[in-house]
């Protein structure tokens, strides 16, 4: 009986749906926090302590790396890496979760692979930011560096002074606004094993589409496009799984927005057609 751990910060709904289809497979399933795991070195053990197991399971699946200061975010991502090492069992690969944590590094990736993003320019330096805006035709986004779910975004007119660094951490991390200014949509495409499962198109209640802002989640047919370029963006980052969220410029051409290695899927799960939990 294999036994699987799911790294989570709270049981949450993704993290029981996840346990449920793994114990329908047979596993044994613990859930522990990352942070509660560290180095233990200088013994026989693998070196690697993660509470309540006695040695390492069978595979660990990464739902949630907590935020903290840049030393435990560090040590965190150290044992992912620590993991990869010692046989694969990490379900996921650490670079690709770390990468995928880097919005700047996404980007670059996605770049790189000729995948289409909005124009982005991610630095640390005001005045650099500041002649950006000044310069640009378009409004722009401000976005955290590590975020999610929609939070701590900004819309920038062009010209406009930028939003108080705080909860940007002294990164300024842009990108123009490709959206519309009303009849708000984009795009959730889960990726798992290189195929494409389900799509949904989801329609806000402002440019901020995000579900956990009041979207409303819709089934969508996975055309062409979607397939090719969500699968191209997972490829990109070097994920297993991913989800992808693409929106349409004003040209209609759609472009990848961010690749989540660690993604949520309840609001994609009330429209999909399969259950997700048990593909993954």
């Amino acid at each position: 009986m294999p036994r699987i751990v799911i790294f989570a910060e709270a049981r949450d709904w993704h993290g029981r749906r996840l346990a449920r289809a793994l114990r329908d497979c047979g596993a044994t399933v613990a859930t522990q926090s990352l942070s509660g795991c560290g180095f233990a070195l200088g013994g026989s053990g693998p070196g690697i302590v993660i509470p309540g197991e006695t040695g390492l399971p069978d595979a660990v699946v990464v739902k949630t790396v907590a935020s903290g200061s840049f030393e435990q975010v560090t040590l965190r991502l150290g044992l992912l890496h620590a993991l990869d090492r010692l046989g694969g069992v990490l379900i996921i690969d650490a670079h690709a979760i770390e990468r995928c944590v880097d919005k700047a590094m996404t980007s670059f990736l996605l770049h790189r692979a000729g995948i289409p993003i909005p124009p982005t320019l991610a630095t640390e330096d005001g005045e650099w930011a500041m002649q950006a805006i000044a310069a640009s035709k378009t409004d722009l986004v401000q976005k955290p560096l590590f975020g999610s779910q929609g939070r701590d975004l900004a819309r920038l007119a062009p010209g406009g002074a930028p939003p108080a660094a705080e909860p940007y951490a002294g990164v300024h991390y842009l990108q123009q606004f490709v959206g519309r200014d009303s009849g708000w949509q984009d795009y959730r495409v889960m990726v798992v094993g290189g195929a494409p499962v389900a799509a949904m198109r989801r329609r806000g209640t402002s440019w901020i589409t995000n579900v956990h802002r009041g979207a409303r989640c819709e089934a969508v047919e996975i055309s062409r496009d979607l397939s090719e370029l969500s699968v191209g963006a997972v490829e990109a980052v070097g994920a297993d799984y991913a989800g992808v969220d693409l929106i349409e410029d004003p040209d209609g051409r759609l472009r990848v927005l961010e690749v989540n290695s660690m993604p949520a899927w309840r609001g994609l799960q009330s429209v999909a057609p399969c259950n997700i939990a048990e593909l993954l």
